[in-house]
């Protein structure tokens, strides 16, 4: 499989404080924004457009193409880093952005002629890919085409985190009270619980099985902002490890990824942001 390098470079490990304070920010910011990042890239905002050139060689038939949404905004007040506890739905925001979302989809010609709808199993995929199940049907509706149920699968759930529950940053749940810190030392693994190498895995192992399955067409799947980064990063690189403040996943964003069916070559990956402009 072709690659071309994204981010490489190194974080540090262990003690350092650098370390420590960056994962501190991250966390934080993280369980204030739901997943919101600190300095948006460019590219986010644009609403049209891909962000990446394509990997390999040009398409060419028969192909597949699988495109990863992640959730909308999930309602949290409690600033919790809610991880795969039940109960977090999408905020009214969340539902416009995966309203948005949907409608970009069901108006492209390009991507409107999806043949499945997947999610992860929590609330807010669900709730996001019920939007686009509904906007698509309505579509589907008009060329007298049978509408498409929702289908969850397993693989496509959040990263297991051991902050699950806790309000980083405050009181119990604050980074170096009762050993917390031991769950910051590696970011690159990272150590606060499901390693990246293992979300990379499972998500491959659905996407090369939905290729397969879905030969020459395309399907939307709907999961969470660890797993569709870290999927990307390793296609990208060649391996998932990666700066977690430095992912391109955006609420409610798609990430396109192309593959030949024969090979399961991946021959490219584009991002688009359809609701940079939501409020």
């Amino acid at each position: 499989m072709r690659r071309y390098r994204r981010d490489t470079r190194h974080v540090g490990m262990g003690n350092d404080i650098r370390f420590g304070w960056m994962v501190y920010v991250g966390l934080r910011r993280y369980a204030r924004t739901e997943g919101r990042r600190l300095t948006e890239p460019r590219s986010s905002r644009d609403t049209g457009e891909t962000d990446r050139p394509a990997i390999g060689k040009a398409a060419k038939m028969p192909a597949t193409t699988i495109h990863f949404v992640r959730h909308g905004k999930v309602e949290n007040p409690g600033h919790l880093l809610y991880e795969r506890l039940p109960g977090f739905h999408l905020s009214e925001l969340g539902v416009r952005m995966a309203q948005a979302t949907a409608h970009y989809i069901a108006v492209s010609p390009q991507l409107n002629t999806v043949s499945a709808v997947y999610s992860s199993p929590l609330e807010r995929t669900r709730e996001t890919a019920g939007e686009i199940l509904e906007s698509l049907n309505s579509v589907r509706g008009l060329r007298d085409e049978r509408p498409l149920e929702l289908k969850t699968d397993e693989r496509l759930i959040e990263a297991r985190n051991e902050f699950r529950g806790k309000r980083i940053g405050f009181g119990e749940g604050a980074l170096w009270k009762n050993g917390n810190w031991k769950l910051v030392r590696n970011l690159w693994k990272p150590s606060w619980g499901e390693s990246y190498q293992s979300i990379a895995r499972r998500m491959q192992d659905f996407a090369l099985e939905k290729v397969d399955e879905y030969s020459g067409k395309q399907i939307v799947v709907v999961s969470h902002e660890s797993p569709i980064w870290s999927y990307r990063h390793m296609l990208e690189t060649g391996h998932p490890e990666h700066n977690m403040l430095l992912r391109h996943t955006a609420l409610a964003s798609i990430t396109s990824i192309t593959y030949d069916c024969d090979t399961k070559e991946v021959l490219s990956i584009t991002y688009v942001d359809p609701v940079a402009g939501v409020e």
